[in-house]
């Protein structure tokens, strides 16, 4: 399991003084107001800041770190990623996981055979949809509904399922 989460990706500067356009790639973006520090990962190092200020601007939201009031001090940041720990990430409902927990565990069927490992979670706007690199080379689409998703063991590695009838033709 991962021990830091991404939330964004600052993607420009926004003004002047310093403040960052950051696209979020949290479910909740008003998360950000209720966050005191994130993690820039500059690629050569990782910097704990401290959030001065939150304001949103359509699908953005604008963070003003403490330290940083000068268009200067923060440009060379642009395109990096924030991160926050565990300790600070949301909390999760029963049966509600992070997607980087789910992504590499291994898929079983009812039976407990492998059939693949989980590769990536697609975001649909009814459901989550599970993209399953199965044990034979071909993809599997499942989406991610009590009928289909039987049993998540993050711990031990495993999701296992139920494949509906006809997601594999």
């Amino acid at each position: 399991m991962e021990d830091r989460l991404q939330v964004g990706v600052i993607t420009s500067t926004h003004g002047v003084r310093g403040e960052v356009k950051v696209f979020p790639t949290t479910d909740d973006p008003n998360r950000f107001k209720r966050l005191k520090e994130v993690i820039l990962d500059t690629g050569k190092e990782e910097l704990v800041l401290e959030i001065e200020g939150v304001k949103f601007f359509k699908q953005f939201v604008i963070l003003k770190f403490k330290g940083f009031d000068n268009i200067n001090d923060i440009e060379k940041y642009r395109q990096k990623s924030l991160y926050v720990t565990r300790k600070n990430a949301v909390r999760l409902k029963r049966d509600e996981y992070f997607i980087a927990d789910l992504i590499g565990l291994k898929v079983l069927d009812e039976q407990e055979a492998q059939i693949g490992v989980l590769k990536d979670v697609m975001e649909t706007g009814a459901n989550d949809v599970y993209i399953i690199e199965m044990t034979d080379g071909r993809e599997l689409l499942l989406p991610a509904i009590k009928q289909c998703i039987l049993n998540v063991d993050v711990e031990s590695g495993f999701i296992q399922v139920h494949i509906l009838e006809g997601l594999l033709d």
